[in-house]
């Protein structure tokens, strides 16, 4: 975990695939509760520490995750998330390169819960969410092409599901078509930047995670 931007109210950190957001049934330990060990620490805190979750990351993601510290930028970030006030964007790598450098992805997604998955249709289907995303390519090497991705919806596992039907998969996403895992479990998505107004001062925020060490993410360094 690295801290990159904190102040009173807000925290975003950039995590490391295979960390997981908050505690789930696996019983390893959330990143929640690290950063809130960080605070108590870092300022002495007796007692509990407020930290409060507004969105997740899935756990081979790595990137900014965005945690409030006080229980009133936490019901706004809440609803800014849920408003599409929060601009995230992400670097994907993939193996296939898109036909069109830079296009709009529609889907309709439909979860299955049991197989922890989504998937995408071109039309509208019974329980299926809408799924939009514009993505464009950034930069190529041998092999692979790195793709940003901002995201106008926030569905289950979205730009895992819309990247991989229109036959671009993440590198080593498994679930998604991917032929094979990453040697350390992650697959190559990074969520790299996120920008919005502060729930409290008003000023506008703007944070950028740092590349993962990799020599593939270190390849694509601006």
């Amino acid at each position: 975990m690295q801290v990159v931007y904190e102040d009173n109210h807000i925290i975003i950190v950039s995590k490391q695939s295979g960390e997981i957001v908050q505690g789930d049934k696996t019983g390893d330990r959330p990143l929640s509760d690290i950063v809130k060990d960080y605070l108590k620490e870092k300022y002495q805190k007796p007692g509990n520490v407020f930290l409060g979750v507004t969105h997740r990351l899935d756990r081979p993601v790595s990137g900014l995750v965005v945690f409030a510290r006080t229980s009133k930028a936490l019901s706004r970030l809440n609803r800014m998330f849920a408003q599409g006030e929060v601009h995230k964007t992400y670097w994907a790598i993939v193996k296939n390169a898109p036909a069109e450098e830079a296009a709009t992805l529609t889907h309709w997604l439909v979860r299955n819960e049991k197989q922890n998955k989504s998937y995408a249709y071109a039309s509208e289907k019974p329980g299926s969410k809408k799924a939009v995303l514009n993505y464009r390519t950034i930069a190529h090497s041998d092999n692979y092409t790195l793709v940003e991705v901002q995201l106008l919806t926030g569905r289950h596992h979205q730009i895992r599901c819309q990247l991989a039907a229109i036959g671009c998969p993440i590198k080593g996403d498994l679930k998604y078509g991917a032929p094979r895992s990453n040697p350390d479990g992650s697959i190559s998505l990074l969520s790299r930047r996120v920008e919005f107004v502060h729930p409290v001062s008003g000023e506008t925020i703007t944070a950028e995670a740092p590349l993962p060490s990799d020599p593939l993410w270190q390849a694509f360094r601006p």
